[in-house]
């Protein structure tokens, strides 16, 4: 199998997005060599705005993932082949608390000179730096159903990044 990504435009990309990351996953890394955490996300989005090209992704705070997030400087997203569903899920529904994910599925983590880490295996990745990060506050649900998804109150941060790298195989 070939874990060679190479950089390339975004504006050759011709995934859909909706599915990649609604159906597909994808993961959000944040750390360094030091330290960092992957989990696996169903909600995001691509786009332009203030002029750049953008990623944005949600965090709840109860995640472990969210100290990394909230250090770093630079985060990734990560997209994989079918064949890598069970390490999506793995990574989904444990916590790095406790187990160190990278070993227990045996996705290669890479450590981009951004300070962004991201994975060999994946076969899409988007390289941020954060720009923005806001709270989401119920007060402005202008759809009362939304709040469904906070039952616990646990409610997510939404990060912004500026894409600097994107990388394919």
């Amino acid at each position: 199998m070939n874990d060679t990504l190479e950089e390339f435009s975004l504006d050759a990309l011709d995934d859909n997005v909706f599915n990649r990351i609604g159906e597909g996953w994808m993961l959000i890394t944040a750390g360094g060599a030091a330290g960092f955490n992957m989990m696996t996300a169903s909600w995001g989005g691509l786009g332009v705005l203030w002029g750049r090209q953008v990623v944005f992704c949600f965090v709840r705070p109860s995640r472990y993932t969210f100290g990394f997030m909230e250090k770093a400087g630079h985060f990734s997203l990560s997209f994989f082949a079918e064949e890598y569903r069970k390490d999506l899920s793995f990574c989904g529904e444990h916590s790095g608390r406790e187990v160190d994910k990278a070993a227990e599925t045996g996705l290669s983590p890479v450590f981009d000179p951004s300070g962004a880490v991201y994975f060999s295996q994946a076969n899409l990745v988007l390289l941020s730096r954060k720009i923005y990060c806001q709270d989401i506050d119920p007060a402005h649900f202008l759809d009362e159903s939304i709040a469904e998804n906070y039952l616990n109150g646990d409610f997510h941060r939404m990060y912004i990044g500026e894409i600097l790298r994107s990388l394919r195989k």
